[in-house]
């Protein structure tokens, strides 16, 4: 409860900046397990045991599992929240263990552009998406023009990764207004566990078990899901996807560094352009949505209007007290 309270108090923008640092110094560590189990092994480690910490810790209510039945709505979100979130990390490792980590996420980052495109009727966008196709025409150019060239499979992947992504932004936003607290995430968690587990059983088998290869696989997974995705819920409870999208910008500049630090992966000047172009388009297109949002209130529930939909789109607004109040009468129930 305490750790529910700090989220809550701790600024949007902070909560999206170490989420960011999180996840992506999680995910150049976890290319350390590729040896040994694949990527698709290293993320089932890693969401199984998401998973696993953030039930223990957040402990879902009975009744919120058994009312879930009644809740159709809630439960199509919640089990498309875990779905999109297994796809999107699977998609994910199979790229950066084809690509350079700072250009898997560049390349990804069209999901969260998509969304913040997304119904705008504003020509300036038309800029944005000028600039964030010359990044990733950059990057997919660069190995033509005498550069390194890039593994067309990764860079396929990093794309899907991208959908799966602007799909996060948009169906977390959801778990967290039907939800209190981390609830619904934990679930979703549940979901993606039980989508992946099969497959990494299949393509990894014992070597998943391995003392070593299972330490690893809790540090990744409390580094890159159970503390970006809580930082992040709490922050989308705030942020309209828009405004999210601004503060995500920085996502790729923290993947070049990761991967500098911890892999030893030194990009180069176009590919360095590349994540420049496609960082700034995002956060220049989100950056006029993002201004006058009031931070203390969220989109209701029952609505949807004017989420992510433009900005002639209205938006239909209550208290953060009244909404978490609604939500923990639902899980009591």
């Amino acid at each position: 409860m305490r750790a529910g309270r700090a989220l809550e108090a701790a600024p949007a923008p902070s909560l999206v900046a170490a989420g960011a640092v999180s996840v992506q110094f999680g995910a150049a560590l976890a290319t350390h397990l590729f040896d040994r189990v694949g990527p698709t092994g290293a993320v089932t480690l890693r969401v199984v045991f998401a998973a696993v910490v953030l039930g223990a810790v957040v402990r879902p209510s009975p009744g919120l599992v058994r009312g879930l039945g009644a809740r159709r709505a809630d439960l199509a979100v919640l089990v498309s929240f875990g779905v999109v979130l297994g796809g999107m990390n699977l998609l994910f490792y199979e790229a950066i263990a084809r690509i350079p980590l700072g250009v898997a996420v560049t390349v990804e980052f069209v999901g969260p552009l998509a969304v913040t495109l997304g119904g705008s009727r504003r020509r300036l966008d038309l800029v944005w998406a000028v600039l964030a196709g010359a990044g990733v025409f950059l990057l997919a150019g660069d190995g033509l023009v005498g550069g390194r060239p890039l593994d067309p499979v990764g860079v396929g992947m990093a794309l899907g990764a991208g959908g799966c992504w602007a799909g996060y932004i948009l169906l977390s936003a959801q778990t967290g207004r039907r939800f209190a607290g981390s609830s619904g995430l934990a679930l979703s968690m549940v979901v993606a566990a039980v989508c992946l587990l099969p497959v990494g059983l299949a393509t990894a088998g014992i070597d998943l078990v391995a003392p070593g290869v299972l330490g690893i696989g809790l540090v990744v997974a409390v580094l890159s899901s159970v503390l970006p995705y809580s930082f992040e819920l709490a922050a989308l409870r705030r942020l309209t996807p828009r405004a999210f999208g601004v503060l995500a910008s920085l996502d790729p500049a923290f993947a070049a560094l990761a991967g500098f630090v911890v892999l030893g992966q030194d990009l180069s000047g176009a590919e360095l352009v590349a994540l420049a172009l496609v960082a700034a388009a995002n956060a220049g297109s989100s950056a006029l949505d993002a201004r006058g949002r009031r931070p203390d209130r969220v989109p209701d529930a029952g609505g949807g209007e004017g989420w992510g939909s433009g900005a002639e789109g209205t938006e239909r607004s209550v208290p953060i007290a009244r909404r978490r109040s609604e939500c923990a009468k639902r899980e009591r129930a």
